[in-house]
């Protein structure tokens, strides 16, 4: 009975009603997808490399050594020598290695010379490995695999021909047109910074910097595909000097501290060497500002729209002295009366709730594919999680308490009309 006479009473006041809703929507909407995005890119943020024990960089930061290494974000502070890559990967500690060379972009996106240890090694999310959409690894020298969005976004199929720009920039006066390559495979999507990087061959990246010295060509260096494979014995001229960083696997876990150690105090050259973890886990804390940032500026509109929703059922109450008389005179309490209007406070809460949601919900499904392609943000479509779940207890539990201001206003108005 209740419930019936406060969606009457509601549905006499649609406009201003419907208004309320409109804004409770839009604000459990704005906090929804906040938080909802928040979580998908933690998630997705944390995840981008696993199962490599240690990342090992020339003597850097942790996070800059992280960022240019796994994220492809900035430069190397220097290079490392090949022969203190290939004295490190001998200990009898490592069990693979996936060596990493960085400098050369293709139309905005990052090229970076590897292995095929890469595709079989490589592993992001929960311990999930590299799958190949299409295509295979590189076995020739110029052979390229391409991470998800480069090829969708550039249009790029099995068998088409890519030339390679010097430098990262988006745009280059230099390029190496005179040796392209193949693309042979394309990678599923990953979530990450896989996505968006061209991979191609330590010797592939060599032998397109022949004759080259200081980003200038020095001599004709054009080298044919038939003359080289990655199958046989790589040619001298293609063993690379140096490497950006190298990724290690070990064969135990408890070696990871000491072999760490050892690297950071290495005689050669000054070289240091972060566990992923604990790296990722300080960037996500330095970006931990800009989050609460968001969630302060959602949560303030909700609050705007709940005493939004408090000061028209305050307002109105001037206009409803006759129907609290008159329920008072049929009998109704009190008590009644300030249930009464908290029950509409709850029904106008829990459909602006419902709108929120839903609207959050198409509002995902259309814009998550702007944000794979435009930020490599892979979000989930599905909000029905811990953190949602909370988002609406916490709107519903604010409606609630907020109701409390216009329901004891008309208590009140209920007293003074029974005296």
């Amino acid at each position: 009975m209740l419930g019936r006479i406060a969606g009457r009473s509601l549905w006499s006041r649609r406009g201003a009603i419907a208004l309320t809703i409109f804004s409770i929507a839009l604000s459990t909407a704005i906090l929804s997808i906040v938080e909802h995005v928040r979580v998908e890119a933690k998630n997705s943020f944390g995840k981008t490399v696993s199962s490599v024990d240690l990342i090992v960089g020339a003597r850097t930061g942790q996070l800059n050594l992280l960022l240019y290494s796994v994220f492809r974000m900035g430069s190397a502070t220097n290079n490392i020598d090949y022969s203190s890559y290939q004295d490190i990967v001998s200990h009898p500690q490592v069990a693979w290695s996936i060596p990493i060379s960085l400098g050369d972009s293709h139309r905005g996106y990052r090229v970076m010379g590897t292995t095929s240890d890469y595709f079989e090694h490589f592993k992001y999310g929960q311990q999930q490995p590299l799958e190949f959409s299409s295509g295979v690894a590189f076995t020739k020298v110029f052979g390229a695999v391409l991470g998800y969005e480069v090829a969708q976004t550039l249009g790029y199929r099995i068998g088409d021909n890519i030339t390679l720009q010097h430098g990262i920039g988006s745009t280059s006066f230099v390029e190496h047109n005179e040796n392209p390559f193949t693309v042979v495979g394309i990678l599923s999507p990953t979530g990450t910074p896989v996505d968006r990087t061209v991979h191609i061959s330590l010797a592939g990246l060599e032998a397109i910097h022949l004759g080259w010295s200081g980003g200038v060509q020095l001599a004709n260096s054009e080298v044919t595909v038939e003359n080289f494979s990655l199958d046989g014995p790589i040619l001298k001229e293609l063993q690379p000097e140096s490497i950006t960083a190298f990724m290690l696997g070990l064969r135990s876990k408890v070696a990871t501290f000491s072999l760490q150690r050892q690297i950071n105090n290495f005689s050669k050259e000054p070289l240091t060497a972060l566990l992923p973890g604990v790296a990722l886990a300080e960037l996500w804390q330095m970006m931990a500002m800009f989050e609460q940032v968001l969630q302060l500026i959602s949560l303030l509109v909700l609050v705007a729209a709940l005493f939004g929703m408090a000061a028209v059922l305050l307002t109105a109450l001037r206009e409803r002295k006759q129907e609290l008389l008159l329920l008072r005179t049929l009998g109704a309490s009190p008590r009644f009366i300030l249930l009464f209007v908290e029950c509409e406070v709850l029904v106008v809460t829990a459909a602006g709730l419902i709108a929120g949601f839903l609207s959050a919900w198409c509002g995902l499904l259309i814009g998550r594919h702007y944000l794979e392609s435009e930020f490599g943000l892979f979000i989930s479509g599905n909000m029905f999680s811990v953190s949602t779940l909370i988002v609406a207890l916490s709107i519903f539990a604010g409606g609630l308490i907020i109701g409390i201001l216009p329901a004891v206003a008309a208590y009140r108005v209920s007293l003074k009309a029974s005296r």
